[in-house]
């Protein structure tokens, strides 16, 4: 329990001076487009794959259980859309970033650590936070919530596709179904809770990174660490947003 508390306080330290950084000016623009490319735009394809199969799945599940209670599938674009774009999309792109980006990110800074580059910076008097975790926490911020969107129209849209070859739904009745009931705040319900998640992924995966100790074997167990701990406070803090978000009528 103490470690716990003691890992937390280190953690809000360094975001603190993170966003001291940021707020202070002290920002590469140069790093922040490399992670911005590094962090969004490799991560396009994944996102793509991940969210077109997600919708299809839902679009077959959805419509099997409404035929089975109404004896046709009814209200299929409703339902797939209302879950990618409430819920499914953020979560799961987040995840998807956590195993990919955050992983990548503390394997990085922990073998900075590791090989005493960190230390390096330090020496030389200059601000490691600065120029190593600024320029991925504004990458990570500013990425997430875009790879969220493109999560959320690709899903619908191969829902479309699954709906119109596995249950004959015409694709006006799917984008009726999917489109007349969504409003800026169904969109605003998912879109909000990805940046916090970036915020969770970013502080955890620099915060194992910087603290990785152990050598080749320490990297390895930082990175692990990092994904596991990401996707649990990912879920967890999904649970109490949408009940926050839910409360101010955000829905």
């Amino acid at each position: 329990m103490f470690q716990l508390l003691e890992a937390s306080k280190n953690a809000a330290t360094m975001t603190v001076e993170t966003m001291k950084g940021i707020f202070g000016g002290e920002i590469s623009f140069k790093d922040t487009v490399a992670q911005m490319v590094e962090i969004g735009w490799r991560s396009v394809p994944i996102i793509i794959l991940s969210s077109f199969f997600t919708g299809m799945v839902l679009v077959i599940q959805a419509g099997s259980a409404t035929e089975n209670l109404f004896n046709e599938p009814v209200y299929v674009g409703t339902i797939t859309s209302f879950s990618l774009v409430m819920e499914l999309a953020p979560v799961l792109t987040a995840i998807v970033i956590a195993g990919r980006v955050g992983a990548a990110i503390t394997a990085e800074l922990g073998a900075m650590k590791v090989t005493e580059q960190i230390d390096a910076l330090y020496t030389l008097g200059a601000n490691p936070i600065k120029f190593l975790a600024v320029p991925r926490f504004l990458a990570c911020f500013c990425m997430l919530p875009i790879l969220t969107v493109i999560s959320n129209i690709i899903g619908v849209y191969s829902g479309m596709i699954a709906a119109t070859n596995m249950w004959d739904i015409s694709p006006a009745t799917y984008w009726a179904e999917a489109l007349d009931f969504m409003t800026i705040k169904t969109f605003l319900h998912g879109f909000i809770k990805s940046f916090f998640f970036a915020l969770n992924i970013v502080i955890i995966a620099c915060y194992q990174g910087f603290n990785t100790k152990g050598g080749a074997e320490g990297v390895g167990k930082a990175t692990t660490s990092s994904v596991m701990f990401s996707m649990i406070a990912i879920l967890i803090m999904d649970c109490f947003l949408t009940t926050l978000l839910i409360f101010f009528g955000i829905k």
